[in-house]
C-alpha cells in the first residue's frame, strides 16, 4: 500500500463531500470541485475523516492510491483555503495588467498578449511587474501560471522573462567570457 494514501484526510467544518458512484463532489466556502475517481480506488467518509483504500495490489493500483488520495486532499483545501502561485517579470518594459476577465502582458514582442482568464481563476497585479494567481483548482491554477511563463520564460544570459516567484536562473557567461582567455 501507499504510504500516502494510507493518511486519512480531515474534513474542516463548513466542507461537504458527496458520492455519486465514481464522481466525489467538494463544496466549501470558496466553491465546489468535483472529480471522477478511478474505479480501482475506493474512498469512504468516516464523520470528518475520508480514507482511501485499494482492492488490488499491482504496482499501478497502489501509485493510484497515493495519487487520488493527494488529489482528494488538495480539493479539500482548494475550497477551504484556495490555492496560489506567484509569478515576477523581469526585463526593461516588461508589465502586466488586467483588464475586465483578461490579463494583457507586454513582454518584448511586437505585440501586446491578451490571455483569457478562465472561470474561477482570479488574477491581480499588485504591481506592474507580479502576477498573483489564485483559485479552489490546483492544477487549474498551476496551468494558468505555467502558460503565461510559457510567453517568455527566463532567458539564462540576462534573466529577462516570467519566472515564478523565488525561482532561481542559472546564468550563463556570454561571449566576452570566452573570448577574454585568448
Amino acid at each position: 500500500m501507499s504510504r500516502i494514501g494510507r493518511k486519512p484526510i480531515a474534513i474542516p467544518s463548513g466542507v461537504e463531500i458527496k458520492k455519486t458512484g465514481t464522481l466525489l463532489s467538494v463544496k466549501g466556502p470558496k466553491g465546489t470541485l468535483s472529480a471522477n475517481v478511478h474505479m480501482s480506488v475506493n474512498v469512504e467518509q468516516n464523520k470528518n475523516e475520508l480514507f482511501c483504500t485499494v482492492s488490488e495490489t499491482t504496482k499501478f493500483v497502489k501509485a493510484l492510491h497515493g495519487l487520488w488520495r493527494a488529489n482528494l486532499n488538495n480539493m479539500i483545501l482548494g475550497v477551504t483555503n484556495g490555492h496560489e502561485k506567484k509569478l515576477e517579470i523581469i526585463g526593461v518594459g516588461y508589465k502586466a495588467e488586467i483588464l475586465g476577465k483578461r490579463i494583457r502582458l507586454l513582454l518584448g514582442f511586437s505585440h501586446p498578449i491578451l490571455l483569457s482568464v478562465p472561470d474561477g481563476i482570479t488574477i491581480k497585479t499588485p504591481t506592474p511587474t507580479s502576477i498573483v494567481i489564485n483559485g479552489a483548482d490546483k492544477t487549474l491554477v498551476g496551468q494558468v501560471a505555467a502558460k503565461i511563463r510559457s510567453f517568455r520564460p527566463p532567458e539564462p544570459y540576462k534573466g529577462k522573462g516570467v519566472r515564478y516567484a523565488g525561482e532561481y536562473v542559472r546564468k550563463k557567461a556570454g561571449k566576452a567570457a570566452a573570448t577574454a582567455g585568448k
